[in-house]
């Protein structure tokens, strides 16, 4: 039995158990066996406070997760397969174990969704990223690609704008998904070149992105297009599929049901549960860094903190 069980291992939820830890609440962190989260799949972070020459992301999510080790948190290497939070105590079952707990934070993250095309695993990291807030720093003066057409693409490319030569945006279809506003400033942007009616089949490069193999749904006609950078901008998935019994909004994630006493912010983490509450990207489906991750687990922490002592 636990007072607190943390289903998620990237930023949110190993904050969620430094917080939560030191707060003396018995606390179970379920990470999975893709433990990490996206930073995973990172090279070098810049942009995280207190590493003035930069940290490897996984020499960050491994920074995280002895923190939280040596706190005392319990750390399970396994996927949870399913969590019942009809009836307290709440239930979390992972490698065939039974998990209760007073509270659930809800820390599972979302994931990128990529075009899986040849090359582009290999690299990623490499010329090949997701998150133009991240990396738009590394693609000064040069030029870049941005793959999609929904407000989430254009916005990358009106970012990357800002710092690098070129951005080509290179879409399926012969019209934006995105809203006019968006089109707009894309549009008028001297710098944002469109492709249209084009998808991309192949990255290539040894050690870094040379350069994209581009094809022409109407044609079918193929050709290799010269790029320092590809930002995929297709959208993300939340790690919601098994969170039965929590309310979701239209697009997968979780509902932030923030709840007030008085006219005070009484938990900003709440979900449509009682008792259960949800931390970073797995709700957060706008800002998606690693610092404010790591800032939602720390109050979804202190939320069920709170929650425990105001429900002995």
């Amino acid at each position: 039995m636990y007072d607190v069980i943390i289903l998620g291992g990237g930023p949110a939820g190993f904050t969620a158990g430094i917080y939560s830890a030191r707060a003396g609440r018995k606390t179970l962190l379920i990470v999975g066996t893709r433990w990490g989260g996206q930073l995973m799949l990172t090279t070098l972070v810049e942009n995280f406070p207190g590493f003035p020459d930069g940290i490897q992301g996984p020499d960050l999510m491994m920074n995280m997760r002895k923190q939280t080790e040596r706190l005392g948190v319990t750390i399970v290497n396994a996927d949870f397969s399913s969590a019942d939070f009809t009836k307290r105590p709440f239930t979390a079952v992972a490698d065939g174990k039974t998990y209760t707990s007073n509270t659930i934070i809800l820390a599972t993250g979302a994931d990128s969704i990529w075009l899986n095309v040849p090359g582009e695993i290999q690299l990623r990291g490499k010329g090949v990223s997701t998150c133009a807030t991240c990396d738009a720093f590394f693609f000064r003066g040069k030029k870049v690609v941005v793959v999609g057409g929904g407000d989430s693409a254009l916005e990358e490319a009106h970012v990357l704008s800002q710092v690098a030569k070129t951005v080509t945006i290179i879409h399926r279809r012969d019209s934006f998904r995105a809203s006019q506003a968006s089109q707009d400033r894309v549009l008028k942007n001297p710098k944002i070149k469109i492709i249209w009616n084009t998808t991309v089949v192949k990255m290539n490069g040894a050690n870094h992105l040379e350069s994209l193999t581009i094809k022409n749904i109407k044609t079918g006609k193929e050709e290799e297009f010269k790029t320092d950078g590809v930002f995929v901008a297709i959208g993300h998935k939340p790690n919601t599929s098994l969170l039965k019994g929590i309310e979701l909004d239209v697009k997968g994630y979780v509902v932030r049901k923030e709840k007030t006493e008085e006219g005070l912010l009484k938990y900003f983490s709440a979900t449509s549960r009682e008792g259960v509450f949800v931390a970073g990207d797995v709700y957060d489906y706008r800002y998606r860094q690693a610092i404010t991750a790591s800032a939602y687990g720390c109050m979804a922490a202190l939320d069920a903190d709170k929650w425990l002592s105001e429900n002995k």
